[in-house]
C-alpha cells in the first residue's frame, strides 16, 4: 500500500474551512493542556473569554496586545505575497522600537512633529533591517530564512549592549533606554486604558495593504511573483526589485508595530518590548490565508488568548506560558490543515510490481 498526494484544484472556501478547522484544533488541544495542568478546561476557557471581551479593560487590553500582532501580521503577508519569507519581524520590531525611542526624546523638534518623527524613524529602521536579508536574496540567492533568523538574534545582542551601556537610563538604572518626552506619548482614546493611537494606525495600515494588493498593478505583480517568477520576468516584471520593495514596506510595518509599543505602552524602549510578536505575525497571515482584513480577527484571536492566558494562570494556576504553546499549535494546525486543502491523499494497493 503506498500513500500519495494529488493536487486539488483551487477552492476558496476549502481553505478558509481549513483554517477555521485549525483553530477548532487548536482549541482543542489547548483544553488538553488545561487539563495537563489540573484546571478545568471549561473553566480555563470561560476565564479567558472574560479577560479578553469582558468590560471595558479586557476589551481595550485585547485591542492593545492585538496592535503589534496585526502588524506584524502584515508585515508577513506583504513579504509571503512575493515568496520572501521574512522571519525576522521581531528584530525589525525592535529597530523600530529604538528608533522611535530616539526621535522621541530629541528636545529640538517642535511638539506636533514628534510623533509623526517617532513613526518615520520606525518604519525606516524597519524597512533598513528588512533590506539586508532581501538584497543577500536578490544578489547572492542567500536562503532569506537563515538571514532573517539570525539577523533577529544579532539585532537582540545589539540592542542589549546598546541599553546596557551608552543607553541605559540614566534616571533608573535600568537597561532601559530614556523616557520619550511627554509631548511624544502617543494619545489614547479612552481614559484609563492603553487603547493609543497605534489601534486606530494599525486599522489603516490594514486598510491600505488590502487595496495595495488589489487594486494596484504592484499588488498583481507582487501576485505574479510570487506563483512564478520565471512567468514574471517574462512578462517585464523586475523581479528582484519588487522582491526588495516588497521587504522594505514588510519591515516598515513591523517597525510601526515597535513604534507603536514605544510611544503608546512602554514609553521607552527596552529589550523585553516584544512578547514575541514578530512570530505570532506569522501565525497570523497563515490563518488569514495572506489576506490583509481577515488578518484583523486573526490577530484579535491571537491577541484574546494572551490576554486569556496571563488571566487564567492568574486565577487557576495554570503555566502563563500556555499562551505560547498554544501559538505553536495553531502554525503547526494550519500548516497540516492547508496541505489537506491543497492535496487529496490517495491510496494505492498492491505490490510496486503489480503497480508497474
Amino acid at each position: 500500500m503506498r500513500l500519495h498526494l494529488v493536487l486539488r484544484d483551487p477552492s476558496a472556501g476549502r481553505d478558509w474551512l481549513a483554517s477555521g478547522i485549525a483553530v477548532v484544533v487548536s482549541l482543542a488541544l489547548t483544553a488538553v493542556l488545561i487539563m495537563l495542568a489540573d484546571a478545568n478546561p471549561v473553566t480555563g476557557f470561560v476565564v479567558m473569554f472574560k479577560a479578553a471581551f469582558v468590560g471595558k479593560i479586557a476589551i481595550t487590553e485585547t485591542l492593545a496586545r492585538a496592535t503589534p500582532i496585526l502588524l506584524t501580521g502584515l508585515a508577513a503577508i506583504v513579504a509571503l505575497r512575493v515568496r520572501f519569507w521574512n522571519i525576522g519581524a521581531e528584530g525589525q520590531l525592535l529597530v523600530g522600537a529604538m528608533a522611535a525611542a530616539f526621535a522621541g526624546t530629541i528636545t529640538q523638534l517642535p511638539v506636533p512633529l514628534l510623533i509623526p518623527a517617532m513613526i518615520l524613524a520606525a518604519m525606516l529602521a524597519g524597512s533598513l533591517a528588512a533590506a539586508f536579508p532581501a538584497v543577500l536574496k536578490n544578489r547572492f540567492r542567500v536562503n532569506e530564512v537563515v538571514s532573517t533568523l539570525m539577523l533577529n538574534f544579532i539585532i537582540i545582542n545589539m540592542i542589549t549592549a546598546l541599553l546596557s551601556g551608552p543607553w541605559r537610563d540614566p534616571v533608573s538604572g535600568w537597561p532601559d533606554s530614556p523616557d520619550i518626552l511627554a509631548g511624544a506619548e502617543w494619545p489614547t482614546f479612552w481614559r484609563g486604558t492603553r487603547l493609543h493611537l497605534g489601534v486606530v494606525l494599525a486599522a489603516i495600515a490594514a486598510g491600505t495593504v488590502a487595496v495595495l494588493l488589489r487594486r494596484t498593478t504592484f499588488g498583481l505583480s507582487m501576485d505574479i511573483v510570487g506563483d512564478n517568477p520565471v512567468a514574471a520576468s517574462h512578462a517585464r516584471i523586475d523581479v528582484r526589485r519588487t522582491v526588495l520593495i516588497s521587504a522594505l514596506l514588510s519591515g516598515a510595518l513591523a517597525g510601526l508595530a515597535g513604534a507603536g509599543e514605544v510611544g503608546g505602552i512602554q514609553y521607552q524602549a527596552m529589550i523585553s518590548i516584544s512578547s514575541g510578536y514578530g512570530y505570532a505575525g506569522l501565525i497570523v497571515a497563515m490563518l488569514a490565508r495572506l489576506s490583509p482584513l481577515a488578518a484583523v480577527p486573526a490577530a484579535l484571536f491571537l491577541a484574546a488568548l494572551i490576554t486569556g492566558s496571563d488571566e487564567m494562570s492568574r486565577q487557576l494556576g495554570v503555566p502563563s506560558f500556555l499562551a505560547d504553546a498554544v501559538q505553536g499549535i495553531t502554525l503547526l494546525a494550519v500548516l497540516i490543515a492547508s496541505q489537506f486543502a491543497r492535496y487529496r491523499v490517495v491510496v494505492h494497493r498492491g505490490s510496486r510490481r503489480s503497480a508497474r
